[in-house]
């Protein structure tokens, strides 16, 4: 019973800080947002509560037709991709 009970007592005190939380500073997460923000300036977007997003239309010219292309021939010492059969035989 001895035993049993130093047992959990080391497992207890080995296990303590284990569960301890790491120490939070507020401060310092307030101080680093402050820097973080002050670096950020006009770099942030986005649109005052009051002000109402304006859309807008963009008129486009007339679409351009593409220029045909010539067709590629066989004579020009390249070989098409093609997969090899795959060996069934397991060594």
């Amino acid at each position: 019973m001895k035993s049993f009970l130093s047992g959990m007592a080391l497992v207890m005190a080995m296990a303590a800080p284990v569960a301890a939380e790491t120490r939070y500073d507020r401060n310092l997460e307030k101080a680093v947002m402050d820097i973080v923000a002050s670096k950020m300036g006009n770099i942030r977007g986005g649109f005052s509560y009051k002000q109402v997003p304006q859309m807008v239309v963009l008129t486009g010219g007339e679409p351009v037709a593409a220029e045909p292309r010539s067709q590629a021939s066989n004579d020009d010492g390249l070989m098409p991709a093609v997969e090899r059969p795959v060996s069934r035989t397991v060594f």
